[in-house]
């Protein structure tokens, strides 16, 4: 009674999405209840009985936003048009330590020439931005499509771009939104290839051209994610694969049972979480204007969210 809509939602939607990640939790009581999860049981039914809601804070305001996957235009070859490389990880790279930063990948070709390229896109800034939504679309020239997922990264941490621009000057905080970034940067190529150097965060990608095109891209837990109903989070405080409900404020709000299948560098948190909301401009543009607060609450199995409610008493 305490999450506010919660008998108005779809829980029938929720336990789908549920159940799409749920073979893999295989600590505590998770794989009992996803066994259970599996019957015929009436889905509301089924969360109420077996889960216990916990509000987990760490200090900080929450903070909701949205991301998507991106489509493009590009090729499988260099040409004029599609010159700029997507790459995968280099086997050289190190996974317990930070590699080059993007400015020294970038200026140093470090990459080229060693077979790494998986496709060619037209622009600097939409590969920064495929780069920080982590997945995407490339539409070929034949009609074709290859759809390239999370790879890797370099081992650095995020910086906002957006508030860089702030920081300078440019623009006003309530300004700054993805279409004013890229805008900013084709005008302004030779200051625009230094902002995006200053997120030193560098992502590679892997070619996921498995995923059928009507399924969603994969996630952190390596499987397909859901529009509207899949929620990227900080697994420092919510664990992958939990059922999480949203209390997001804002202009359109939000109370929705979603559930925690993908993470970001930028999702930092216990009260942090970034919404799917799909593919394609559509997506992109309602994903860009979520930037709101409320709360997450985290639906856990019982014991352990007793045990969890005790250690902090």
């Amino acid at each position: 009674a305490d999450l506010h809509g919660w008998a108005d939602d779809d829980h029938t939607t929720a336990l789908s999405v549920f159940l799409e990640t749920c073979g893999d939790l295989n600590s505590g009581d998770w794989p009992a209840i996803c066994a259970l999860a599996g019957k015929d049981a009436d889905p509301r039914t089924f969360f109420e009985t077996f889960f216990r809601p916990v509000l987990i804070t760490d200090g900080e305001d929450p903070l909701f936003t949205g991301y998507y996957e991106p489509e493009l235009h590009g090729s499988l070859t260099r040409s004029t048009r599609f010159s700029i490389p997507l790459y995968r990880r280099p086997e050289d790279a190190p996974g317990d330590r930070p590699w080059l930063t993007r400015a020294q990948i970038e200026e140093s070709g470090v990459l080229e020439d060693r077979g790494l390229e998986i496709a060619w896109v037209e622009n600097p800034v939409d590969k920064f931005f495929l780069q920080v939504q982590g997945s995407g679309r490339i539409r070929l020239s034949n009609g074709n499509s290859l759809r390239v997922g999370y790879g890797g990264k370099n081992g650095h941490p995020y910086r906002s771009v957006g508030k860089e621009l702030v920081r300078r000057g440019i623009f006003e905080e309530h300004q700054v939104s993805a279409r004013v970034i890229r805008n900013w940067v084709n005008n302004n190529p030779i200051e625009g290839a230094r902002l995006l150097h200053h997120n030193p965060s560098y992502v590679f990608f892997r070619d996921v051209s498995r995923v059928a095109p009507d399924r969603g891209p994969l996630g952190a837990m390596n499987r397909s994610i859901t529009e509207g109903r899949t929620l990227a989070v900080d697994p420092d405080f919510v664990p992958l694969g939990a059922p999480v409900w949203l209390e997001k404020e804002g202009a359109d709000p939000i109370r929705r049972l979603m559930i925690a299948q993908d993470t970001g560098s930028a999702i930092k948190g216990a009260q942090r979480g970034d919404i799917f909301f799909g593919s394609g401009d559509d997506a992109g543009r309602e994903a860009g204007r979520i930037r709101d607060g409320g709360r997450m609450v985290v639906l856990l199995p019982i014991e352990e969210a007793l045990a969890l409610v005790d250690a902090d008493q």
